[in-house]
Formats: structure tokens, sequence, C-alpha cells
């Protein structure tokens, strides 16, 4: 099969990864994003449009977005009515969407023709976004007998809600946030993709003191204040040392993260995410909350489950007993590879679309 991938950013390397193991498996697959990921990550076919994420878009959002559509914590909240759908707030956003597609067209356009989007047989949105947020490239490819798969990643179904557009000419909607099965009435989850082969184990640690890491890409997101005082307080007690993983290309991050012993994702509702999943695929234990559900539908997970309450009592057990340590370190390697590797989870969304 052709299949596209669109994307705004290749985040966290989840688009990317979808691509990759769909070349795998003997696909024509390719990758459109919209702009260039702050962490620094491969790209394939990337448009560069201005106003996606500049200073001048954040100052847009604040003047013209509401506040809880912009806020993201680690509480979920859950709408009266589902699936959450998007629409401009006031007349101010809906003109700053024309202006800048507007400012689009013709980079939009171009690529169209270039690499023949109304070609391919699938179209993955990973984000559940098209080019416009009317959709009409979306439905254009409906139309012309293409398939179409939404993919929700990150907070898009929390904050944002679906483009109805889009929604409606949807095939398949699948989700690697486990949290959002409550936020969609149509829609499968899929572990994350991690192609596992390029992690290599964690480095021993040869008598220095014990590192336990934490990589917050948005502090409310994960619970960051509460991990951090937990790290703080430890620091007093015991020989260890805090690694915080913040604001660095992604090559840099994953060198550091693998000099940790122990890995602690994030607290609240929303589950892990992809930080505590590298952080298995090397061997480093991982802490972190889990969205309602997910045990029971993964009873095998290797997470050490904690809530802010009992943190600081699971990383001293992982601190004082070495072989605990160790254990949960291969159980975890063992389950990724299993579970998240990305030829499987690609392989799962295409049995979900019947495909």
């Amino acid at each position: 099969m052709r299949i596209l991938h669109i994307a705004p950013f290749n985040t966290a390397g989840v688009p990317m990864a979808f691509v990759r193991a769909e070349r795998k498996l003997g696909h024509d697959s390719r990758l459109i994003t919209l702009g260039v990921s702050r962490q620094e990550r491969n790209e394939d076919i990337c448009l560069r449009l201005p106003y996606l994420d500049s200073g001048w878009t954040r100052v847009a959002k604040r003047l013209f977005t509401p506040r809880k559509r912009r806020t993201v914590d680690n509480v979920a909240r859950i709408p009266e009515k589902i699936p959450l759908k998007w629409k401009p707030a006031n007349r101010g956003e809906m003109m700053l969407f024309r202006i800048r597609e507007g400012l689009w067209t013709s980079r939009i356009e171009a690529a169209l023709k270039e690499h023949r989007i109304f070609q391919y047989d699938v179209y993955q949105l990973d984000g559940g976004l098209g080019f416009y947020r009317d959709g009409r490239i979306i439905r254009r490819c409906k139309e012309q007998g293409g398939r179409v798969i939404c993919c929700y990643t990150g907070s898009d179904l929390r904050t944002r809600g679906v483009i109805p557009e889009i929604d409606a000419v949807s095939e398949c909607n699948v989700t690697v946030e486990f949290d959002h099965l409550q936020y969609h009435p149509r829609i499968h989850h899929v572990p994350f993709p991690l192609e596992t082969a390029s992690f290599m184990p964690k480095l021993q640690n040869q008598g220095r003191r014990i590192r336990i890491g934490h990589a917050p890409t948005n502090r409310a997101a994960k619970g960051s204040e509460q991990i951090l005082r937990v790290f703080h307080r430890l620091e007093e007690n015991f020989p260890i040392e805090s690694v915080i993983i913040e604001g660095l290309p992604y090559s840099e991050a994953i060198s550091r993260k693998r000099t940790c012993d122990v890995f602690v994702d994030q607290l609240g509702d929303l589950g892990y995410g992809m930080n505590g999943i590298e952080a298995l695929a090397m061997g480093i234990p991982a802490c972190s909350s889990l969205a309602p559900g997910f045990r029971n539908a993964y009873p095998d997970h290797p997470f050490l489950e904690v809530q802010a309450e009992t943190l600081e009592a699971a990383l001293i057990r992982l601190i004082e007993d070495t072989d605990f340590r160790e254990k949960k370190g291969r159980e975890g390697r063992r389950w990724v590879r299993r579970v998240h590797e990305s030829v499987a989870v690609v392989r799962k969304i295409h049995r979900l679309a019947n495909l």
C-alpha cells in the first residue's frame, strides 16, 4: 500500500516510527510534517510552515484562545459531550486561522502537486489534523478513494477535540494515550510505537550514586513539581543524584537518560508517556501513575504504579534493593520489546482499520 502520514510535528518520534515500521512491512510510507520538531527529530517531508509555534503565535493564542483550551495539566477533565469538537472560540481566533492558512496556501498547494498527495491509498493523521482546519484536503482524499485513519497523541482530544469534518470521514480512530478512551466513543488504544532494537541497555553503575531521572516536556502535565520535591527529600537522606532532562535535543536527552538507574515518568490521571517507555527499553525501572483501567487492560505491565503519596516509598525500595531494581529493569525491557515494538503496533492499527 501507499500510506501517507500527516502530522503537525514529528512529536516524540511517533509518526516517523510508524513510517519506518510500515516500510519494514513492505509498504510505500511517507510522512509530511507541517513544522520542525523542537526536539530536532528526524524529518521526511517537512513543509516548514510559518506561525505554527512561533513567539507571535503564542502571543496570539494568549489573546484569543480560551485558557481551558491552552491549559495542559495532569488531571483528566471529561467534557459532557464526547468527543469534544473543535471550532473557533471567537471571531478573533477564526480570523487568525484564516490569515495563517492563507499564508500557507502556496506552500501547501505546491506540496500537493510535488508529492502527488491524492495518489495514496491510506492517509493516517497523527494528531487528527490535516493541512487546514476545515479538513478540505482530507475530505478530497476520501472522495478520491483514500482510506482515512486518525491517530491521536498527546493532549489532542483532551483540550482541542476532534476536527468535525475530519472525524466524519475517519474510518478508524486509534490513540497511543490510554486515557483518550474516555474522550471518544469510537476509538481503540494501541501502544506507543518504539523501535526497540535501537535502544542500548543502560550504563552500568560503577559504585557511583544512584541516578534517578525525570524528563518533563510539560511540568504541569507530568506533575513535575511534586516529583522534584520527592527527589530533594531523598537527596538529604540517600546517596542519590537527580537527573532532570529538559529542553534538550533528542539525542542528548537519550544519552543522559541512559545514565540513570531509576526513572520517574509522571504523576496524575494521564498515565505514562514515551519517556517511560524509552527508560524501560533501556532496562531502567520506571515509576509512573497509570490511567484508569490500564492495569486491567495490561495486567503484566512492569511499571511501579505510584501516586504522589506513594512515590517516595517506591523510590526508597528501588534505591535500597539492588536485586529488585535490576529485576524490574529486566522485566521492563522484555515487556517493551513484546508490547511496544513499532512493527507490532502498526500491524494492530492495520487490523483495526481492515487494511
